[in-house]
């Protein structure tokens, strides 16, 4: 991929930048206008923070299988920035599996990947389901909720704090901090109130070890030092925490507002996992990640790329890119949404499943929501990273709980009673009902 070719001319005027709120409003049409100078472009990160964007499919599949053209260490870049960079606790070296290759990388990410092998698929389930619950029982009855802040920000760290061993006053702390990291506001003390958290957690974990995945990080028999177990914490609850919220948020919005997904059982498929598929596509939690930084000047689709600047991979626009024609998504996995060669998400698995039962029950407990607000006017958080909501507001009949003397076996059977005369349903809801129901016959409920 090195070349001799004299290197392209991107003074930082001709870079994009992938913030502010217009680019978080519409990054579709971002990415449109930068393919038309090919499949790399010029981007800001943040003021004063150059990279390269890589937008083809075929194009982010070569530079994520060679590791050795493109390695992950950012450490000669981060020398080169600020400590207030906004974009530095995202992108900063860290002594992780993620941010390593070579034979350090393949000794962390065993341990986490052993780790996270010995999660109980089916005690996984039920997590999510009894936190999904008790989630829906405090505004089911109300009639209106905002899901994102109700519902999908929470639930993933209720799950993280059970898999984890975390009581929750350090789990609120771990998820405040990772916010922080990926907005991007006061991003340096937000990196420091997320590693204290850890560190807390830990020792926690010394103290009382169990059956979770930090006591088998703890353990493990690749000999983490603090410092490595720290780091790996830390990005299993970044990649458990902000991804999965946004995951569940954007597959709500889209069985909210896309008549496509409102039931339809044809075929066999399930609309929630047809949902998934679509919005790991089309919307992935992390739209632009998977960076790297090339230790040479590299040519890279006849664009020359300066050694040690970061080249981060656009999954949304390579996901979407016209040459890639990907006719039918439904069922087709094939997307970048969790990354790919050695670097892939290795709990793909696990936070899918929390999303589709995440979905599938609150929809089990309250079929009948509408959007609040039609789904164009719904916004965006800033930053070049994520695509993730602002909030999701929601109106549906209150739903009655059983009181404590209906609570017996037979009673929790029944659907819970509405408390107002049910409205004429949508198209979108009538077809959500016929999915409840055959869904709740293929289960055998």
């Amino acid at each position: 991929m090195t070349s001799d070719a004299t290197p392209s001319a991107c003074p930082a005027h001709d870079r994009t930048p992938m913030y502010g709120a217009e680019f978080a409003e519409d990054p579709g049409r971002v990415y449109d206008a930068l393919r038309r100078s090919g499949p790399v472009a010029p981007v800001e990160l943040a003021p004063g923070v150059p990279a390269t964007l890589v937008l083809g499919y075929q194009t982010a599949l070569d530079v994520l299988h060679d590791p050795a053209t493109f390695p992950k260490n950012p450490a000669r870049w981060e020398s080169t920035v600020p400590a207030d960079c906004p974009v530095l606790p995202m992108m900063m070296a860290r002594p992780n599996c993620l941010f390593t290759d070579g034979d350090v990388h393949a000794r962390l990410r065993q341990a986490v990947t052993d780790s996270l092998d010995q999660i109980d698929v089916s005690a996984l389930r039920g997590y999510v389901e009894r936190n999904a619950d008790l989630l829906i029982d405090r505004f089911a009855p109300v009639g209106k909720a905002d899901l994102l802040t109700q519902y999908a920000s929470v639930l993933p760290l209720m799950v993280f704090n059970e898999l984890f061993g975390c009581p929750p006053d350090i789990g609120d702390r771990l998820v405040s901090g990772m916010r922080g990291i990926f907005d991007g506001i006061d991003a340096e003390k937000a990196n420091a109130e997320l590693i204290r958290g850890v560190a807390d957690l830990i020792a926690h974990k010394r103290e009382q070890p169990g059956a979770d995945v930090t006591s088998r990080l703890l353990n493990h028999p690749a000999g983490l030092t603090d410092e490595e177990l720290m780091h790996q914490l830390i990005l299993l609850q970044g990649a458990g925490t902000e991804p999965e919220q946004n995951l569940i948020a954007n597959g709500l919005r889209l069985l909210l507002s896309d008549d496509r997904f409102g039931g339809d059982l044809s075929g066999g498929s399930l609309p929630v996992d047809d949902a998934l598929d679509e919005i790991l596509w089309t919307d992935p939690p992390m739209a632009n990640y998977g960076i790297t930084y090339p230790t040479r000047d590299v040519d890279l689709e006849g664009v020359r790329l300066p050694a040690d600047q970061p080249v981060v991979i656009s999954f949304a626009a390579a996901n979407t890119d016209p040459a890639q024609a990907a006719a039918s998504r439904t069922g087709n996995r094939a997307h970048l949404a969790w990354s790919s060669g050695p670097h892939a998400c290795p709990a793909k698995s696990h936070a899918r499943l929390i999303a589709s039962v995440a979905l599938e029950r609150l929809l089990d407990r309250v079929p009948d929501m509408e959007l609040a607000v039609p789904a164009d006017q719904l916004t965006w958080r800033p930053g070049p990273f994520h695509r993730a909501l602002t909030s999701l507001p929601v109106e549906f009949p209150p739903v009655l709980l059983p009181t404590p003397r209906d609570e017996t076996p037979d009673a929790r059977q029944h659907t819970p009673r509405t408390a107002t005369p049910p409205r004429t349903p949508s198209p979108i809801q009538t077809r959500r009902r016929w999915w409840h129901s055959l869904a709740k016959w293929w289960r055998g409920e």
